[in-house]
């Protein structure tokens, strides 16, 4: 298993599709499941995080960012 770093927790607007956002939502509360009374209790902005951290990381974002070429211009 690789070796964990530390990281920082950033706050940022991301342009996301609504499908991706409804896919997030959605698959979130299959997950969390309804309680007793039939109401979804998941912090779906917080799974939208989560997800992205889990994106960035498995497709090794600080290695992208560190090439100058993918900068805008």
């Amino acid at each position: 298993m690789s070796e964990s770093k530390q990281t920082l927790l950033v706050s940022a607007d991301v342009e996301l599709t609504p499908e991706a956002l409804q896919a997030i939502v959605y698959y979130a509360k299959e997950i969390a499941g309804p309680d007793e009374k039939g109401v979804y209790r998941v912090d779906t902005a917080g799974k939208v995080g989560e997800m992205i951290s889990k994106f960035l990381h498995e497709k090794d974002f600080e290695a992208y960012v560190q090439d100058i070429d993918n900068y805008p211009r």
